[in-house]
């Protein structure tokens, strides 16, 4: 714990100004607050299924090309949206109990959930403009 504080305190230093003089050429982005990697059942229910926002979780595999593809790209899309959605990536190595709850029976799948509900699903590889229509059916811009 006392880690991850210490971490959270170094990525919030100023990327600009008298403490960023030191060659630190790093950031936060917004894109990593708003995805994050499922740990367990437990962190699913908390920060998907008790999200008050909508989420998009991307199940996902390591070995899985169409996956290496669609994560970064969903990514940088759910990024540009600044918090109005979030991104949970789900490996389903990891969590077969996750993937056969929801039904997953090939990877890339994604899954739009609001207040604890899939509302939208797709499976395979989309390009920007469909993958902007589906966050943007989400969140209702």
């Amino acid at each position: 714990m006392a880690q991850r504080l210490a971490l959270q305190r170094l990525l919030a230093l100023p990327t600009r100004g008298p403490l960023a003089s030191h060659g630190r050429a790093f950031g936060t982005s917004a894109g990593r607050r708003s995805t994050f990697n499922v740990q367990d059942g437990s962190d699913f229910q908390d920060r998907v299924l008790n999200s008050p926002k909508p989420v998009v979780v991307d199940f996902h595999a390591q070995w899985c090309g169409p996956c290496k593809i669609l994560g970064p790209r969903l990514e940088k899309l759910v990024a540009k949206q600044e918090g109005k959605v979030l991104m949970a990536k789900v490996d389903i190595d990891d969590h077969t109990d996750l993937a056969i709850e929801y039904e997953v029976s090939a990877v890339p799948t994604v899954l739009a959930m609001k207040n604890g509900d899939v509302v939208d699903k797709f499976v395979g590889i989309k390009d920007e403009d469909q993958l902007e229509a589906f966050l943007k059916k989400l969140i209702g811009a």
